[in-house]
């Protein structure tokens, strides 16, 4: 009788399915596609043609935008108000986030509806109100008068201190969305646990709450950071001339010199920086996960 269980005769394994191009999902991106060429391809192409073309053909609109110091304080001005804004948000984002993620459902309902709704309000009339607020004659300068805190008013308007909090504010649901979704996807036993090998609350937070939480505070800080390089209204009504950004500077190019070539060549350098950033990230996040995954 023959053994059926004998392994003298192997069968070959099958062949790999060869993987063909869905062309009806192709045809289903054909639209998005198209429109992403035309709004977005086309005019950074046009920009690029008219900062190497205009007024002549060269790099000369380059070389006055990376050598004059006027354009390099600006350039600076734009990653100091960024950088600022970006870690200002983050410190008050984490609690925020974190305490939408641990409060009861009904609670965290209503604190996460606050939040969106302060993002649905107007820019503009955001803005203003801090202007209103951050006054010499406003309600926090006399608050901190009537207490006897300071004694003469501070100037919060016009400097770092007015668009630092203007934009904070306005950034902040930029960071706490995506930071409490993944707040929300880290499982409570994993800080029960590291409480029962004995560690302090320091301790879980800083080696468990945090690594844990660093894919969501880097999609929230870098689009904090990405958008907060090319803001305009708020840091040209709370800051003033002295802390011009990049933004301002290419719309008064645009708008008041008519030099299309030297705006050109300050927006796409701010779009190389941007797009350079959003590589980094993804290969930051990337590698994070890969390397938790090999875990």
């Amino acid at each position: 009788m023959p053994n059926v269980l004998s392994t003298d005769t192997v069968a070959p394994p099958a062949p790999k399915a060869r993987h063909k191009p869905d062309w009806r999902s192709l045809r289903l991106l054909a639209p998005a596609l198209l429109l992403l060429a035309i709004f977005f391809v086309l005019p950074v192409l046009s920009l690029l043609l008219r900062s190497i073309m205009e007024p002549t053909p060269g790099l000369q609109n380059y070389a006055e935008l990376l050598g004059s110091t006027t354009y390099l304080k600006v350039f600076g001005n734009t990653f100091l108000v960024a950088t600022v804004v970006t870690v200002a948000t983050v410190v008050i984002g984490f609690p925020t986030a974190w305490l939408l993620a641990i409060a009861p459902r009904r609670i965290s309902s209503l604190l996460f509806s606050i939040l969106l709704l302060s993002m649905w309000t107007n820019l503009l009339a955001r803005t203003f109100a801090w202007m209103v607020l951050l006054q010499s004659t406003g309600p926090i300068n006399r608050l901190l008068m009537a207490l006897h805190i300071i004694n003469e008013p501070l100037a919060l308007v016009n400097n770092l201190v007015g668009i630092t909090v203007g934009m904070t504010y306005i950034m902040l649901p930029f960071l706490v969305m995506p930071l409490h979704a993944t707040l929300r996807s880290i499982d409570a036993s994993t800080l029960r646990a590291a409480a029962v090998c004995g560690t302090s609350r320091w301790q879980a937070f800083w080696r468990v709450l945090v690594p844990l939480a660093v894919p969501g505070i880097a999609s929230g800080a870098l689009m904090v950071f990405v958008m907060a390089l090319g803001y305009f209204v708020t840091p040209a009504l709370l800051g003033g001339p002295s802390y011009m950004m990049l933004a301002e500077l290419i719309a008064q190019l645009v708008q008041g010199l008519l030099n299309w070539g030297l705006a050109g060549a300050a927006a796409f350098v701010l779009l190389a920086v941007t797009l350079g950033l959003f590589t980094l990230q993804l290969r930051f996040t990337g590698g994070a996960r890969a390397s938790m995954g090999g875990k």
